[in-house]
């Protein structure tokens, strides 16, 4: 396949939780592609970790033992301080239940490697001839997710935000609060929400989804009310972060102000009209003609600011770039 090298390490980081039907395949395939696999045991009970351990399937595979289950996003970050330490320049998350072509892992580092994003993920969405073999219920609940990560992490230009199957370049997991970052379900879109604190690009890629006798363990009605909280949280703290905090534009200012008069107008016109309705009298014509436009002119800058973010997604890789083509072997040792 067509990569690059030259002191480049690709790493493959897979968590594994009761994922022993499928778990060596998943190796076997990553190394193929990559230089290295990290599983990540997280204190599976069905011991995924030992399985890989006592096949010994390649001196290129370490596993790593999480003393505590972390959740998939634990998991995947002792598996970035391990490729890391193991001198990884693009670590890519494969999940252990087969639902990702390994396949693909090329057309997800070759951006990164070629100065283009600094992360990349997988969209399920781009092909709609594929869609009908999603349930339809992952397919509500990703339209919905989607929504909700554009407004909260700034990426207005990326879809399926809880997709796995990603990559990073590692100058960029260096710069990671990992301290920080959610450990659960929320941990892909907790990523895009520090990734773009950090400016850092991202990039879609599109995939199938493979679908066999995997049994999900994410379950939306357990998740959807803490998801909704998240996000709106991570949409404050990055707008805060962003437009006040770090840096101050057009944008600080309608944002604001619009949130303002839209506030004023809102509360300004209810209680004139309460109090008109109390004493059975007409509200007058300046309180109104006041309220629509305040609610008007906010509107106006609410939908400006909304405007401005959209074109304030980061373009610009930020990682150290010094790459120069060559190949990797199906082996995944230089050529």
């Amino acid at each position: 396949m067509d990569s690059f090298n030259d002191g480049i390490k690709v790493i493959a980081v897979v968590p594994a939780y009761k994922v022993t039907r499928h778990i060596l395949g998943v190796v076997k395939e990553a190394l193929n592609y990559c230089h290295h696999v990290v599983v990540v045991d997280d204190c599976c009970p069905a011991q995924s970790g030992k399985l890989v351990k006592e096949t010994n399937l390649s001196d290129n595979v370490t596993v790593v033992f999480n003393e505590v289950n972390l959740g998939v996003g634990g998991a995947v970050m002792a598996g970035y301080r391990r490729a890391a330490e193991l001198g990884a320049t693009v670590i890519v998350k494969v999940d252990g239940d087969g639902q990702m072509d390994s396949s693909l892992i090329p057309e997800f580092i070759t951006p990164i490697l070629r100065g283009e994003a600094d992360y990349t993920k997988g969209n399920r969405f781009f092909d709609l001839r594929q869609l009908g073999q999603m349930p339809k219920i992952r397919i509500f609940g990703n339209a919905a997710l989607s929504l909700m990560a554009k407004v909260s992490t700034g990426y207005w230009d990326i879809f399926d935000p809880t997709n796995g199957f990603t990559a990073i370049h590692a100058d960029i997991v260096r710069r990671l609060p990992f301290d920080k970052i959610s450990t659960r379900y929320f941990f892909e879109t907790d990523m895009l929400f520090r990734l773009n604190t950090l400016r850092a690009t991202v990039v879609d890629v599109p995939m199938d989804a493979l679908y066999a006798d995997e049994v999900s363990n994410l379950h939306i009605h357990q998740i959807a009310g803490e998801f909704l909280f998240k996000h709106a949280r991570n949409g404050v703290k990055r707008i805060f972060y962003n437009y006040y905090l770090r840096d101050m534009s057009a944008a600080s200012f309608e944002l604001l102000v619009g949130l303002l008069l839209f506030v004023f107008g809102g509360v300004f016109g209810g209680l004139h009209w309460l109090n008109a309705s109390r004493v059975s009298q007409a509200t007058p014509v300046g309180t109104i003609m006041i309220t629509a436009i305040c609610a008007i002119w906010g509107m106006q800058l609410l939908l400006a600011f909304i405007g401005a973010d959209i074109s304030n997604v980061p373009h610009r890789a930020i990682h150290r770039n010094s790459v120069r083509p060559i190949k990797i072997n199906q082996s995944g040792a230089d050529t």
